[in-house]
């Protein structure tokens, strides 16, 4: 079966030689050495940051303005407790996760995990083309052009999404390319969303504060309820195909041992904080132009011509639909390169061979986004009932890895650190669960 671990060099041994040798070096020199080697965790902020973020933090600005502002970070930190864990266990071990989960956690648990990723990364790949292309389209219109409609647009991104795609597993210099550009688009998108919050500035500071600091559900507005939205932010922070590609991405980046304490810095860096800035800062936009709003229908392209009263019928209709675009495009290529590596465990193929790179595209029937996503929409609720339900068995496989002498040995987390870590991902399978059944609740019950 191929091998997700990139071969040894020699810039690979500099690089545990350097790590070594900050080990115990004050904060300020060993971040700055970990400033220069972070990566895997852009992937994943990239990853969450798609179109269900941006729906979500937009209805949570539109309808509730500040009030919701809490959910972003306590998302992100449940999430990150759990990808910290499967961090420790791959680096621990060296093995892969997969082959792990089913020798010492059981293959049903395993298969569901892969078989979850591979069906999220394809159904929730045509909703981000639909929005690509919208706002493709949009930007088209804005520059005083004709066209090019939705579904052509979309095909423009499926040219760039195979092409970025492709680069991650052909080498470790295109890799390391992939996950700069991968990179430099995340901030992009929070310096976006940021200059929009800039120019429409900040309604009441205290409110937003709060917002941020003293969790509550306010009354439903209208159709709009709270709890729903908690729930979709919650469930859009961290998905089932996310969680497959985190491990490998840190394999196929040659990691191991000495990075495990560099692996924490870079989820702090690379996905706790770029998320929480970018779904803030659009909910933050949203609340500031189209609150109050309590109808179900709002689109992120609604969201954009709303900054025309507040920042000008051009610059910033702009900024944020490139900033969505951005959003989209990060999702599709990654969503991609998961489907990669899922093909890698159910069938064996080898890391940047012709079959991986066929199965990088499994998702691209996506691209029939803007035809057909508005004709597929029934197939959200079994979709979402699926990975759902297999994201927390996929959690709980984790929970019985990282309490596994066997797997782990003398690496199995003891004491105090090692029972607040089982509790932080505890909480995360409660809150994943609770989602679940809120969601099954609404569809038997409403």
């Amino acid at each position: 079966m191929g091998d997700a671990r990139e071969a040894p060099t020699d810039a690979a041994a500099r690089e545990r030689e350097l790590l070594r040798s900050v080990e115990s070096a004050p904060w300020p020199r060993r971040w700055r050495v970990y400033l220069g080697l972070v990566g895997p965790g852009f992937l994943q902020s990239a990853m969450t940051l798609g179109g269900g973020t941006a729906v979500a933090s937009l209805f949570a600005g539109a309808a509730f303005g500040y009030r919701l502002l809490w959910v972003a970070p306590v998302a992100m930190l449940l999430g990150c407790a759990m990808l910290s864990a499967v961090s420790w266990q791959t680096l621990s071990t060296g093995a892969r996760p997969f082959e792990a989960m089913a020798r010492h956690a059981g293959r049903p648990l395993a298969w569901a995990w892969a078989i979850g990723a591979l069906v999220a990364s394809i159904v929730w790949h045509f909703p981000q083309y639909a929005l690509a292309g919208a706002v493709v389209s949009d930007l088209g219109d804005l520059a005083g052009l004709s066209g090019p409609s939705p579904a052509v647009a979309a095909f423009g991104v499926l040219a760039w999404a195979v092409a970025t795609s492709f680069l991650y597993g052909r080498s470790g210099a295109s890799r390391r390319r992939y996950e700069r550009a991968l990179k430099y688009m995340v901030w992009g998108i929070v310096l976006a969303f940021a200059w929009v919050v800039a120019r429409t500035g900040v309604r009441d500071w205290g409110e937003l504060l709060r917002g941020f600091f003293v969790p509550g559900l306010p009354e439903p507005r209208g159709e709009l309820s709270a709890e729903m939205l908690v729930a979709a932010g919650l469930s859009a922070a961290v998905g089932v195909n996310m969680l497959f590609l985190y491990p490998y991405s840190l394999l196929a980046r040659g990691w191991g041992r000495d990075h495990r304490r560099l692996a924490r810095f870079d989820l702090g860096l690379g996905t706790f904080l770029p998320y929480v800035l970018a779904a803030s800062l659009m909910t933050i936009a949203a609340a500031n132009t189209l609150h109050p709003w309590d109808s179900t229908s709002l689109s992120p392209l609604q969201a954009a011509r709303g900054l025309v009263d507040h920042v000008g019928p051009t610059t910033g209709r702009l900024v944020f639909n490139l900033g969505v675009l951005g959003m989209a495009m990060s999702s599709i290529s990654l969503h991609m390169v998961c489907a990669g590596f899922v093909a890698v465990e159910l069938f064996g193929v080898e890391v940047g061979s012709l079959r991986y790179r066929l199965a990088t595209l499994l998702p691209t029937p996506g691209v029939l986004g803007p035809l057909l996503w508005k004709d597929l929409l029934w197939v959200a609720v079994p979709t979402t009932v699926l990975c759902g339900a297999l994201l927390p068995l996929a959690y709980g496989g984790f929970v019985v890895l990282q309490r596994s002498e066997p797997y782990l040995g003398a690496d199995r987390p003891r004491g105090a650190k090692g029972a607040l870590w089982l509790s932080a991902m505890l909480a995360a399978i409660a809150v994943l669960v609770g989602y679940l059944l809120l969601f099954l609740w609404r569809k038997v019950f409403a």
